[in-house]
């Protein structure tokens, strides 16, 4: 068994205070002894969401790892005494499990995002990591699956023996998905990423990396989606950066490990 990983309290919310090769040997530790588990890539708008959401909040308690999406999240673990935290960027952490995947043959599952956007996706990841196994794809409907459609999903799924599954809902959809199916799909690792899928089959732009090193990444994108994203960004920011500054000058971090 891996050693346990330390996670730090931010908003109440534990964060993983790992670095990304971290979160590499976790996950290849977990499909190599076939357990089950579910990471969710966290950022301050996830931890936001979590202050009135006490299920998500619980989700992410029982999540494999809380990784920091987020420069803010990591300049907070730094700052509560976990000097060691490096970014683990959705993004970053795909680009680096498909790579050890495509040297290891474990096999990918892409679900989620818009019809077509998981086989563009696939498509891209095979050209850029050549031999890497997809065990498949699938494009869910925006609408709350029926019960029956959701069997159909698990069972489509289990079929394709994948050992990592990338979600792609978005925060906190992808997350309820997650911990609702983790007992009922035969999976190693599932991976929420959200806006990853886009990102990575290249239909969006990431932030310029000055932008994402200064935790500036929410910006860029409020630029380039301003009409889905100012109701959000403008709640989330300030509340952030209030809580934060209300935690840190408190100095309140109790350590926790999980496994």
């Amino acid at each position: 068994m891996n050693a346990p990983l330390p996670r730090v309290p931010i908003l109440g919310v534990p964060v993983s205070a790992i670095t990304l090769d971290d979160a590499v040997m976790a996950v290849e530790g977990w499909i190599q002894a076939r357990e089950r588990h579910y990471v969710c890539i966290t950022g301050a708008h996830g931890v936001i969401e979590c202050q009135t959401d006490r299920a998500l909040r619980a989700i992410h308690e029982g999540a494999g790892l809380v990784t920091p999406d987020g420069m803010p999240l990591v300049f907070m673990a730094r700052r509560l005494g976990f000097p060691r935290t490096g970014r683990v960027y959705g993004p970053d952490l795909m680009r680096a499990l498909t790579a050890l995947s495509a040297r290891k043959g474990y096999r990918q599952y892409y679900f989620g995002g818009a019809s077509g956007l998981p086989e563009q996706l696939a498509g891209r990841l095979q050209a850029q990591f050549p031999g890497l196994p997809v065990a498949g794809t699938f494009s869910p409907p925006f609408r709350p699956s029926s019960p029956e459609e959701d069997a159909e999903i698990v069972a489509r799924i289990n079929a394709a023996r994948p050992d990592i599954l990338w979600v792609g809902l978005s925060t906190p959809k992808q997350e309820y998905w997650m911990a609702r199916h983790r007992d009922r799909l035969e999976v190693p690792v599932m991976v929420g990423v959200g806006a990853a899928f886009d990102f990575l089959a290249g239909t969006k732009r990431q932030a310029p990396a000055w932008m994402q090193r200064r935790g500036l990444e929410w910006a860029f994108r409020l630029g380039t989606e301003p009409r889905r994203l100012w109701r959000r960004y403008g709640r989330i920011v300030p509340e952030f950066i209030l809580r934060a500054s209300l935690q840190l000058l408190a100095g309140t971090t109790r350590p926790r490990r999980s496994f």
